[in-house]
C-alpha cells in the first residue's frame, strides 16, 4: 500500500474535530476544531485545511447506536462525507465513531473540548484496520 496522508473529522453542527495522520507511520493526531458558523464558511475551512495538508483520503467518524443500528445524525455524517467526496474529490471513508467521545475525554483527563481528539480516536480506528 503506497503511503497516503489523511485527515479525520468528527462532525458535528456546530463544531468539527479534525485530526491528521498518514499511513506509513499508523498515528493519527489532533490537529484542530473547526467551529464554522455557516455552511459556506464551513467548507471554505474544510477547503484550507485541504489544500494546506494534500489527503490522499478523508475519515469521517460515522455515528451508530449501541447495536451498530444507524441513528438520526448518521444521515448528517453521512452526508457530510459525500459533500466532502463530491466538491473536493477526495476519497472518502466512513468509521464507527461509538465511544469516541468518551474516550477522548479519558485521553484528556477532562471535559474540556475534545472533538480533535475524537477525530484522532475516529482516525486510528482507520489506521488499526489497515492490512499489514
Amino acid at each position: 500500500m503506497p503511503e497516503e496522508t489523511v485527515l479525520a473529522f468528527d462532525y458535528g453542527l456546530k463544531k468539527i474535530g479534525v485530526a491528521l495522520g498518514n499511513t506509513l507511520t499508523r498515528h493519527a493526531r489532533p490537529l484542530r476544531i473547526l467551529t464554522p458558523s455557516t455552511r459556506k464558511q464551513r467548507f471554505e475551512a474544510i477547503a484550507q485545511l485541504l489544500d494546506e495538508w494534500q489527503p490522499d483520503r478523508v475519515v469521517v467518524g460515522l455515528p451508530l447506536m449501541a447495536d451498530g443500528g444507524e441513528q438520526y445524525h448518521s444521515l448528517r455524517c453521512r452526508r457530510f462525507a459525500n459533500q466532502l467526496h463530491g466538491r473536493f474529490g477526495v476519497a472518502t471513508e466512513l468509521v464507527d465513531e461509538r465511544g469516541s467521545s468518551v474516550e477522548a475525554q479519558r485521553v484528556l483527563g477532562n471535559h474540556d473540548d475534545d472533538d480533535a481528539m475524537a477525530a484522532a480516536i475516529i482516525l486510528q480506528r482507520y489506521f488499526d484496520t489497515l492490512p499489514g
